[in-house]
């Protein structure tokens, strides 16, 4: 598909990809990011086969809005759920506490999940339209600097996405932050 598309057809393409089982490569706040279906199982063992990534260090979802979070997160005390959401939308990533059904394949080793809301405006629309979270791990093999166009993306992996959604990464040049959401500890700057 050509960038000159309106972004509402690559959105809603895109969205179909991810809903059919596929991956997508799409622009974050700081990098792109490889998504899909995060309770595909199928789906989320290819992006890890993609980045080489052991599927024990979990991975991060990210959504339009924290309601789309809660199917897979469990809430906090109301004072931790303020500061929280107070950092969304924006590149801040929080350890929440995993919901027993949440798959492992998302939570990895641990008993938290990563999630964030997105500021970023095509992501987020992404979120919209394919109707709930996403994962969203850097587009790269692991180890290696993530991708921040459409052309490193090509670049980085072996085997491509289904599709990559062209644009922008704006907002930050580095990585959003991962807190503890349990104690507010910052784990990653």
């Amino acid at each position: 598909m050509t960038s000159a598309s309106p972004p509402s057809q690559r959105l809603r393409r895109a969205a179909r990809i991810m809903a059919g089982g596929g991956v997508v490569a799409y622009p974050t706040e700081a990098v792109y990011g490889l998504g899909c279906d995060p309770l595909n199982g199928d789906a989320v063992a290819r992006i890890l086969g993609m980045k080489r990534r052991d599927v024990a260090k979990g991975l991060i979802l990210i959504a339009a809005d924290p309601s789309q979070l809660e199917p897979f997160v469990l809430p906090l005390a109301a004072d931790r759920m303020a500061e929280i959401r107070a950092s969304w939308p924006g590149p801040n990533t929080w350890l929440l506490p995993a919901r027993s059904e949440t798959p492992r394949w998302l939570t990895g080793r641990f008993d938290t999940l990563a999630v964030r809301v997105t500021r970023h405006p095509l992501a987020a629309a992404l979120c919209r339209i394919y109707g709930g979270a996403i994962v969203s791990t850097s587009a790269n093999q692991a180890s290696r600097r993530p991708a921040r166009t459409a052309l490193q993306v090509r670049l980085a992996l072996d085997e491509p996405p289904d599709m990559i959604l062209a644009g922008a990464c704006v907002g930050s040049n580095q990585p959003s932050c991962i807190r503890d959401g349990r104690t507010g500890r910052m784990l990653r700057a």
